[in-house]
């Protein structure tokens, strides 16, 4: 066997870098909505609620800008190396975040934060490239669909649990054992991976710009109406100056000799819109699964803790969608016509919810969003295995960093405006969400999965690789 060429893992082998890697995807997807139900708490402590939605977008700011640097990284020193990275920075923002004395170091610590929590799910949707061929990969993604889909549920309740019976810290000093863990087991099962390592440049210049962009269409948007009026020289010019620096960010990838997003994969049909396919739907899914529990409090009524034990469901049939769809997706020719339907389905049915805001009741909902969640549940390893069935492996990392850098700012960018809808009235002081909010941002997440959709049904079905792609 060539030199270069890696031998193939075992299925045994696969199965157990994938279980170990599962560890680092728990806890990258946990955080993004673990603080979310600790916010009240953490503000009555440090006297600032006006701040408490930066511990959440800084969180995610830090890292979007960080995944494609981080699929870079594991191209060029391996992904075990880009794992130590993440796992050092992921374990660092916790310790700052656990000890801050004041809001202002808890935002400087999910900065940290963030950038750890970036490489850690992108890191392991690479690694899902390395173990298996593209015919055998759609089952391993059921894997890791159930445990982004299981952390990211079950963060609010698990925030919420441990912010009233503990202390709001305890979120983030128990991430001390599992970053431990992720040491001593994770990073002992990445040895088995093949390697693939290129020689390549990491864009800081690109991420700069993007981050700058982001910052400030976020103070902007998280600002206007509450600090400062919409019509304020201040918000004016922040949106003017972040509209500015996102066109020099796309000058940026036509210009440097290897972008933060690589050019090439973007330039191929299959590469754009299964990127597209994931970007829209998952930013979508999450942003409206965030502003879910809300709803459910303010327009239905109900108790935070019945608020979040409604939305297990969606979790629920989510998981198990993926985990019986998935498999099937490497033994059919016309692989992507399941999961089509089912984005058909999801789409509709949030469509139906933006309608049926005010009169439906939790029976409704609670049907809707079983609907939602079976149909959603194959999108991610379909657009996964399509991606990395087109690209070599010595980009797989470039190739995820760059789905995942775009579904992130998709989300970042949703969260962002869902946020200046609901949780203002039209006087533009801070209120009760209303039911007419939620129709405009049920609405918006109804469109976002109907272009998901589109790009999904663009999508060429080239035959699945039985060995990885050269």
């Amino acid at each position: 066997m060539d030199a270069k060429t890696p031998a193939p893992l075992s299925h045994a082998q696969a199965r157990l870098i994938v279980i170990g890697m599962m560890l680092p995807v728990f806890m990258g997807s946990v955080d993004q909505s673990i603080l979310s139900s600790a916010l009240p708490t953490i503000g009555r402590e440090f006297n600032n609620f006006t701040d408490l939605s930066w511990l959440i977008t800084t969180y995610l700011i830090a890292a979007t800008a960080t995944t494609p640097l981080y699929g870079k990284l594991s191209d060029i020193h391996g992904r075990r190396f880009a794992m130590m990275i993440a796992i050092g920075a992921y374990l660092a923002g916790s310790l700052v975040c656990a000890l801050a004395p004041n809001m202002a170091t808890l935002i400087l610590g999910r900065v940290l934060h963030g950038i750890g929590g970036g490489g850690l799910t992108s890191t392991g949707m690479v690694v899902l490239g390395d173990v298996a061929p593209p015919k055998d990969r759609a089952r391993y993604y059921a894997y890791f669909s159930v445990t982004y889909t299981t952390a990211g549920a079950c963060g609010p309740l698990l925030g919420g649990i441990l912010a009233d019976y503990v202390n709001w810290s305890a979120i983030f000093w128990v991430n001390v054992p599992l970053g431990l863990a992720a040491i001593f087991f994770t990073l002992r099962v990445m040895r088995g991976l093949p390697r693939h390592e290129r020689p390549h440049r990491l864009d800081f210049l690109g991420a700069g710009l993007i981050v700058a962009s982001t910052v400030a269409f976020m103070f902007a948007i998280t600002a206007g109406g509450v600090r400062f009026p919409w019509s304020s020289p201040l918000i004016i010019w922040l949106l003017i100056f972040s509209a500015i620096v996102a066109a020099l960010f796309v000058v940026r990838l036509r210009t440097a000799a290897e972008p933060l997003i690589p050019l090439s994969i973007l330039n191929d049909k299959v590469a754009r819109y299964a990127i597209a396919t994931n970007a829209l739907g998952w930013g979508g899914m999450i942003s409206l699964n965030i502003y879910l529990p809300i709803y459910l409090q303010d327009v239905l009524g109900m108790s935070a803790t019945a608020a979040g034990f409604s939305l297990m469901i969606l979790m629920g049939v989510l998981n198990a969608s993926a985990g019986l769809i998935s498999p099937t997706i490497g033994r059919q020719a016309r692989y992507k016509t399941i999961p089509l339907i089912g984005l058909g389905a999801s789409t509709l049915a949030v469509a139906v919810l933006a309608w049926q805001v005010n009169t439906l009741n939790i029976w409704g909902f609670e049907i809707l969003l079983a609907i939602i969640g079976i149909g959603f549940g194959p999108l991610a390893p379909l657009t996964g295995v399509a991606l990395q069935n087109t690209v070599p492996p010595w980009q797989f990392g470039s190739a995820i960093g760059t789905m995942n850098f775009l579904r992130s700012l998709a989300q970042t960018i949703l969260v962002a405006v869902f946020g200046a809808i609901v949780l203002r009235d039209p006087t533009g002081a801070a209120a009760a969400a209303s039911a007419g909010s939620f129709k405009i941002i049920f609405a918006i997440a109804a469109l976002c999965l109907l272009c998901s959709f589109i790009a999904m049904y663009l999508l060429e079905e080239k035959p699945l690789s039985t060995t990885h792609v050269s």
